[in-house]
């Protein structure tokens, strides 16, 4: 599925704005520079698993949508800003985070990892605790504004944190040896690890879940307007369907070979 990215500055030009919803049509912020969640090409397509989810999100809403290409830091200030009417773009949900704008059900949640050279100390590592020991006065890659940064940020504190726009700014500094491993979502790092450049690094053979710490989120969540409370309704309703009947399940096994769907509680 691809849909047409809408520029953000027509949107802004045209005085759009968050106006989609009561239109009929919902625009969705994401990063389109997260694979295989978020892609945005030349072209001013976009695909990816947060692309077939708001693809069916929408479809279930009897919406049409528009994405909206954004740093991922900047999601969330410009949905405050009125800019696009949703985020759609493997945001985890967080305490901070809803302190700032409202988060749909989670949908959907994947395993943390980090991806070291096969030759690290770090490289053999079985267990979390000797993980986060060994980090200690490490240079680590994440992406500005993640779960993964602000996890390291409290839970090694002693680690030399190097922080990234773009998930493809931070793979060459691990590839090149600017940095000693790298933490994002084990999806995102699969996708290194098929590349070239990734050859000679692995996985650590450890998988850090949300339920490890606060700090990296309650799941994959649609991130909303804190006064859009009618919206939000609408789009759990509808994410509790597409979940249960398998729609979502399928999307992310054809993403991410593996079904990271997650039952509404």
């Amino acid at each position: 599925m691809k849909l047409k990215v809408l520029s953000l500055l027509a949107c802004l030009a045209a005085g759009m704005s968050s106006s989609f919803a009561s239109e009929g049509e919902l625009s969705i912020g994401t990063e389109g520079a997260y694979p295989p969640w978020s892609m945005a090409d030349a072209a001013g397509n976009v695909t990816g698993f947060d692309a077939d989810v708001g693809a069916l999100l929408c479809a279930k809403l009897e919406k049409k949508c528009h994405f909206v290409v954004q740093a991922f830091d900047g999601l969330i200030p410009a949905l405050k800003a009125k800019r696009f009417d949703i985020i759609i773009s493997g945001m985890s949900i967080t305490a901070d985070r809803k302190k700032e704008i409202n988060f749909s059900v989670g949908y959907a949640e994947l395993a943390n990892m980090f991806v070291a050279p096969k030759d690290s100390d770090l490289a053999g590592i079985k267990d979390i605790d000797t993980l986060l020991k060994s980090l200690d006065g490490k240079k680590v890659g994440v992406q500005a504004g993640t779960t993964h940064a602000h996890f390291l940020e409290k839970r090694v504190p002693g680690a030399d944190l190097k922080t990234y726009d773009t998930l493809d700014q931070m793979q060459i500094d691990l590839a090149t040896g600017r940095v000693d491993t790298a933490f994002a979502d084990a999806s995102a790092l699969q996708d290194f690890l098929a590349k070239p450049d990734g050859k000679n690094f692995q996985f650590v053979d450890v998988k850090i879940q949300s339920t490890f710490d606060p700090s990296l989120g309650e799941g994959i969540g649609v991130g909303i307007a804190q006064e859009n409370t009618a919206l939000k309704a609408d789009i759990d309703k509808a994410l509790c369907a597409l979940v249960a009947d398998g729609s979502i399940g399928k999307a992310s096994q054809k993403w991410f070979q593996t079904d990271i769907s997650r039952p509404c509680q």
